[in-house]
C-alpha cells in the first residue's frame, strides 16, 4: 500500500485551459487505465498506484477541491457526470471518487488556516484523503486540541491516503458535548496515515477494490486546527455555491452519481450480450425477444428519470444558494430523498440487467458480474437507507422542522 503525499512541481491538467476544466473529460483520459487496472485492483484490496497516479496526472483528483488546494470547484451537474462516469468504467474507482474527493474538498474548505496549512501544503501538494465521517471515535478536549480514541469500520479510500478522516464526539470533564438540547456536537479529525493503526477487514462481496480498511488510533492527539464541525458550513476557503452547501450535499449526490454509474454500465453491458447472444431453443438473438425489449424500454426510462431527478433537485438547490437563498432544511431533503430514489431505482436496474443476460452474468472478470456485486456493497450504506428516506419525508410533511443529519 502507498500513501500518496507528494510534492509536485506542475500539474499539466491546470496549465493553460483552452476550455473550462471539466471533470468527465479528465474521467475520458484515463479509460484505458481504470479499465485495463480493474482485475488488479480487485486482487489488491484497494486502488492500485497506475490508477491513482493517473487521477493525479489527469487533475482529477483535486478537481472537487477549492481553488486554494488546486481545485476546479465545480458545478453538481460536472460532478455528478464526473462520478456517473466513474462509476461505470468500474464501480471501485467509481467508489473512490465519492469517496477521496468529497472528503479532501471538505477539509480543504473547513479547517482553520493552521490546519489547512499543515494538511495540504498549497495548491501543488499531492494529499488524498480518506476515511469514516461517523462519530465512533471519542476526542477528550485538551489545551491545544483532543486526545483521540476509537475505531471505525469501512474508511473507504484509505488503501492509498496520506490523511485518514475520523469521526468523533468531544468530550470535556466526562461530558459530552452538545450544540443544542439533544444534538451532540459531531465532529471530523484529520490524522496523518502513520498515526493511525489499520485493522484491514476488507474481505468482502463487492467494491474489492477500494481499500476501505477499518482502522482505530488510540490516545493519539489531533490539534484543534485539524478538526472541523461535521456540519458545518462556514468556509474558511472556496466560494461555489455546492461548496457552501457543506459536506452532506455533496456526499448524497456522490452516492446518487455511483449507483446511476453502476446501473448505467450493467444497461450497456447487457445491450451488447443481448444483440450477440443466441439462447438455446432460439433462432434470433435475445435482442429479438419481445420481453427483452420490454424490460430494456422500462428500465432504460427508470434509470433516466432517476438521473433527471438528481440533476434537478442537486442543481435547483444549487441555483438557490447561489442566488443567496437559504439551504432550507426542505432542499436538503428533497436531495437526500432523490439520493435514496436512485438508489432503489438502479437496484432495480440492475437486477433485471444481471438476470436477463443469463449465465454470461456470472462468470467471473466479466464487468456484469462485477457491477453487480459492487452494486449490491454500495447499496448497504446507511447514508441512502431507509431511515434517510424516512427523515426526509418527516420534513417535507413538516412532522418535524429538520432532521440535522441530513
Amino acid at each position: 500500500m502507498r500513501a500518496d503525499n507528494q510534492t509536485i512541481t506542475s500539474d499539466p491538467a491546470r496549465d493553460a485551459h483552452a476550455t473550462p476544466p471539466s471533470g468527465p473529460r479528465m474521467v475520458a483520459s484515463i479509460a484505458d487505465v481504470v479499465v485495463a487496472e480493474a482485475a488488479a485492483c480487485e486482487a489488491a484490496r484497494t486502488t492500485t498506484p497506475p490508477v491513482v497516479d493517473a487521477m493525479w496526472s489527469s487533475g482529477l483528483m483535486t478537481h472537487m477541491n477549492p481553488r486554494d488546494a488546486g481545485g476546479d470547484e465545480p458545478s453538481f451537474a460536472d460532478m455528478i457526470d464526473t462520478w456517473i462516469d466513474m462509476a461505470a468504467l468500474d464501480g471501485s474507482f467509481g467508489w473512490v471518487g465519492i469517496a477521496n474527493f468529497p472528503s479532501a474538498a471538505a477539509s480543504a474548505a473547513l479547517l482553520p488556516d493552521a490546519g489547512f496549512a499543515e494538511v495540504f501544503g498549497g495548491p501543488h501538494h499531492r494529499v488524498t484523503i480518506g476515511g469514516q465521517f461517523a462519530p465512533n471515535g471519542k476526542g477528550i478536549v485538551v489545551d491545544g486540541g483532543i486526545r483521540l480514541s476509537g475505531a471505525w469500520s469501512f474508511g473507504s479510500g484509505t488503501g492509498h491516503s496520506a490523511f485518514v478522516a475520523a469521526g468523533y464526539l468531544p468530550v470535556v470533564d466526562g461530558e459530552m458535548q452538545w450544540v443544542a438540547l439533544g444534538v451532540p456536537d459531531l465532529r471530523v479529525a484529520i490524522i496523518p496515515r502513520d498515526e493511525v493503526t489499520f485493522t484491514d477487514g476488507w474481505h468482502v462481496q463487492g467494491l474489492r477494490g477500494t481499500g476501505s480498511y477499518d482502522y482505530e488510533v488510540q490516545d493519539v492527539f489531533v490539534p484543534e486546527h485539524r478538526t472541523f464541525g461535521l456540519f458545518s458550513r462556514s468556509l474558511h476557503r472556496g466560494h461555489s455555491p455546492a461548496l457552501r452547501m457543506g459536506l452532506m450535499p455533496i456526499t448524497a449526490a456522490g452516492h446518487a452519481s455511483w449507483v446511476l454509474g453502476v446501473a448505467r454500465s450493467m444497461l450497456d453491458d447487457v445491450v451488447k450480450v443481448a444483440s450477440a447472444k443466441v439462447r438455446m431453443g432460439d433462432t434470433a438473438t435475445l435482442a429479438n425477444r419481445t420481453t427483452f425489449q420490454l424490460g430494456y424500454g422500462e428500465h432504460l426510462a427508470m434509470w433516466r428519470a432517476a438521473r433527471l431527478l438528481v440533476l434537478d433537485t442537486f442543481t435547483a438547490a444549487e441555483r438557490a444558494v447561489a442566488r443567496g437563498d437559504d439551504l432550507t432544511p426542505a432542499m436538503r431533503a428533497d436531495m437526500r430523498l432523490a439520493a435514496v430514489h436512485a438508489t432503489n431505482a438502479c437496484r432495480a436496474v440492475g437486477e433485471w440487467a444481471h438476470l436477463a443476460a443469463g449465465t454470461t452474468a456470472i462468470r467471473d472478470g466479466s464487468r456484469l458480474e462485477r457491477a453487480f456485486r459492487d452494486l449490491y456493497t454500495g447499496t448497504q450504506h446507511a447514508f441512502i437507507g431507509e431511515k434517510v428516506a424516512i427523515e426526509s419525508a418527516q420534513v417535507l410533511l413538516s412532522l418535524v422542522e429538520d432532521h440535522r443529519g441530513l
